[in-house]
């Protein structure tokens, strides 16, 4: 029985995250499901305005998933490899001036 149950609560929540696939504006639910955030950490974020949002009539607010992509990729670290491309190529651009040959 209890298998059933959990069996349920698996197939809802796999129904929810297809249709999400299809949305291009979340609400707050949507969104701690997209990012595993909160719902109260996100609330926190929208107070302190360091995540995009739109705010509805009422209480309502509203995210485009694009300003939610770009938000979660906002600080993104270079790997060793991009970073020993980007020193070759500011060295290749950049010569020392007036010094060894």
């Amino acid at each position: 029985m209890n298998e059933n149950i959990e069996i349920m609560a698996k197939l809802e929540e796999i129904k929810q995250i297809s249709l999400m696939g299809a949305k291009d504006v979340f609400n707050i639910d949507d969104v701690a499901a997209y990012t595993g955030l909160s719902k109260g950490y996100i609330y926190k974020l929208t107070h302190e305005r360091r995540i995009p949002f739109a705010k509805g009539g009422g209480k309502m607010l509203f995210f485009k998933r694009e300003d939610i992509n770009a938000w979660l990729l906002q600080n993104k670290v270079s790997s060793q490899q991009e970073l020993e491309q980007m020193a070759a190529a500011y060295v290749l651009n950049n010569p020392r001036k007036g010094g060894r040959k």
